[in-house]
């Protein structure tokens, strides 16, 4: 389902939303505490900003980020600014990332991410759509996980099944929602099923939701290692 070209055009369309509802916020709104523990609004726009810029280094061949510490340290910094520099910033290192994705020749090629990750470039920008979704979510302003397009929550929901895939933490499960099916976990021991909505499914496997709203048969719900 990936397609860079495809999620290149939903991501331009996404980060549109998303900048419209962060201009809405005032200082007082971007301090507040998003859905993420321990970060403000703030500190999800920053994120998402610097974020961008550790992408157009992906595409470029450079370190997705100096360090741990200097990302955590970007964020922390970036955080407590007014409003209108926060928009700004998520809105051109967007423009920055769109036109470094534009001029990519070779789509087929691999890229480092970070803690020695890799993957193919053509799923870069479905990245960096996941950032903008989730985290417009994450921000708590009234676009929610059901908002979210049925073709982002199929392809976000086949990544999260294939992240876990293979992790004998997880047991063998199934993963049902609007008519598709998914398998992920290990390969030892009692096959769980779970099913429901498409995004409480979603929801679940990135640690938005708690699976609450799920449906699980063969044993309990599994438990997840973080993201």
């Amino acid at each position: 389902m990936i397609d860079p070209v495809q999620d290149l055009a939903a991501l331009g369309q996404a980060t549109d939303r998303l900048l419209a509802a962060a201009a809405a916020l005032d200082e007082t709104a971007l301090a507040a505490p998003s859905r993420l523990p321990g970060w403000s609004r703030g500190h999800v726009l920053a994120h998402l900003a610097r974020n961008a810029d550790a992408l157009v280094n992906v595409l470029r061949g450079l370190p997705m980020y100096v360090s741990g510490e200097a990302r955590e340290k970007d964020i922390e910094r970036d955080a407590p600014r007014p409003s209108a520099v926060q928009v700004a910033d998520v809105r051109d290192t967007a423009e920055l990332f769109a036109a470094e994705a534009a001029a990519q020749d070779d789509w087929e090629r691999r890229v480092e991410l970070r803690n020695g990750v890799t993957d193919r470039a053509a799923r870069v920008p479905f990245r960096r759509l996941v950032e903008i979704e989730l985290h417009h979510v994450d921000l708590g302003v009234g676009y929610e996980l059901e908002d979210l397009a049925d073709r982002f929550t199929a392809q976000e929901t086949d990544f999260l099944a294939d992240r876990f895939s293979g992790n004998a933490t997880v047991p063998p499960t199934r993963l049902l929602a609007g008519g598709a099916e998914w398998r992920t976990g290990g390969s030892e021991g009692a096959e769980v099923t779970v099913s429901g909505s498409a995004a409480d499914l979603v929801g679940w496997l990135a640690g938005r939701r708690d699976g609450a709203a799920l449906t699980v048969s063969g044993g309990p719900l599994p438990v997840l290692p973080p993201l």
